[in-house]
């Protein structure tokens, strides 16, 4: 059987109806992204189910960089003439914005490449000046390679203990009662706000609860969770926050980190150069305060102007709303797939916090091969690790399939994904 193209999946179910109609018009929003209007080389419509890995832009977006580029490029912070001006003012007018966005002030914001030099930023800029041996690291299993790496260099250089927090393989979710123990006498705790692979949200208000009790920081990766909910920096009571823009309608190459003001305090320069330094002179080097020191050189101004149309433009919806359409979506898929001949769904996206990630694989089809074929049906997912070699590992499994949902993404979308789903398995599965 030949699975229908998704203009023939216009049915008027009431789930569909639920998805599209509540507050949200879809159909409105995707105007806004001339990438959805695609085809793909070999005729069939794209529909994009990759936006764990990185989000479509919105024309905003692209039309603000493009302007900085065409009207007034110039480096910022360097010059008196009315070009740098005017980039000056868009590169901390978008700092404004988007630290606004997520509840905190400008001067808590240092502008990062994204969520892993943010990460890195605490390990060299904070970590390396605070903590010695003896001290203790909590992770999970579930972090981003990018949450693991760095603490694992650090230990191998000053001796700190890094211990990792499981996760309950049939729930999916994190073994709060093994966060307990392993949080104690700790210096520092990194969590991923939610799973990039399960779409899991951790309880991340126990755990800083928790953590702080046992006087230790808290560095929270929010690269995945900042394009499905709205956070507060401030009211979250974490020390260190970690975003990327590019998961969220902006662009690549931009993110930042978010610092409490102690924190801050305490951190030294993770790259020197230009624009961080008060002074320079053969003798030595004085260096400016708070996110001034933390940024060097040349900055990301076309992302940064980009990063700040797409807080302006997602500032304009309703982030429950999104949430609520994406959770219904993914829901929906993930009871379908999980009815297919050796489909095995990995995390639980009908949980109410889940943020759209459907992570999936086939007992017999590798995850290469599922998906160059949903591909050729104009459906991209990711493939792999997904940088979480250790969930993996604890999973059990080498890699999987994940169709991750955004606000842009449909019903009718995610009906056609199944029906191709369940001809691929049909006409390529070992019986």
């Amino acid at each position: 059987m030949v699975p229908l193209a998704i203009h023939e999946f216009k049915t008027h179910n009431l789930l569909r109806c639920s998805v599209d109609d509540m507050g949200m018009d879809v159909e409105s929003i995707r105007k806004d992204f001339p990438i959805l209007d695609r085809k793909l080389p070999n005729g069939k419509q794209l529909v994009y189910f990759d936006n764990a890995a990185t989000s479509q832009k919105p024309q905003c977006v692209i039309d603000a960089m493009s302007e900085y580029y065409s009207e007034y490029n110039s480096n910022a912070h360097r010059a008196n003439h009315t070009l740098a001006d005017e980039a000056t003012t868009a590169l901390e007018g978008a700092r404004k914005s988007i630290s606004s966005f997520f509840g905190t002030s400008p001067e808590q914001m240092v502008y990062t490449s994204g969520a892993t030099e943010a990460i890195n930023l605490v390990s060299y800029g904070w970590a390396r000046e605070n903590l010695s041996s003896g001290d203790v690291i909590v992770l999970t299993e579930m972090e981003h390679h990018a949450d693991i790496v760095p603490w694992q260099q650090l230990s191998k250089e000053k001796g700190v203990e890094v211990r990792y927090v499981p996760i309950d393989t049939d729930s999916f979710t994190l073994d709060m009662d093994a966060f307990e123990v392993a949080v104690s006498g700790a210096s520092l705790v990194c969590v991923v706000h939610t799973s990039n692979v399960l779409g899991i949200r951790n309880p991340i208000e126990r755990i800083v609860e928790l953590s702080h009790s046992q006087g230790a920081r808290v560095l929270l990766d929010c690269a995945q969770g900042a394009p499905h909910e709205r956070i507060s920096f401030d009211q979250s009571g974490v020390d260190f926050m970690a975003i990327s823009a590019h998961k969220m309608g902006g662009p690549t190459g931009i993110g930042c980190l978010l610092v409490k003001r102690d924190a801050m305090e305490q951190m030294t320069p993770f790259m020197t150069g230009g624009s961080m330094i008060k002074t320079v002179s053969v003798e030595g080097s004085t260096f400016q305060e708070g996110h001034a020191m933390l940024e060097t050189g040349t900055p990301r101004i076309a992302e940064a102007i980009g990063w700040g149309a797409a807080v302006e433009w997602l500032d304009r919806h309703d982030m429950k709303e999104i949430h609520s359409h994406i959770n219904r979506i993914a829901s929906w898929t993930a009871e379908q797939i999980s009815e297919i001949d050796g489909i095995t769904v990995y995390g639980d996206p009908t949980r109410g916090d889940s943020s759209g990630a459907v992570s999936f694989l086939h007992d017999s089809i590798q995850s290469q091969d599922l998906a160059l074929l949903l591909d050729e049906g104009g459906f991209a997912v990711r493939t792999g690790h997904h940088c979480a070699q250790p969930l993996m590992d604890a999973l059990g499994v080498p890699s999987t399939n994940r169709a991750s949902f955004w606000l842009y993404n449909t019903m009718d979308e995610a009906e056609a994904f199944v029906e191709h789903l369940r001809y691929v398995v049909d006409r390529f599965s070992d019986k």
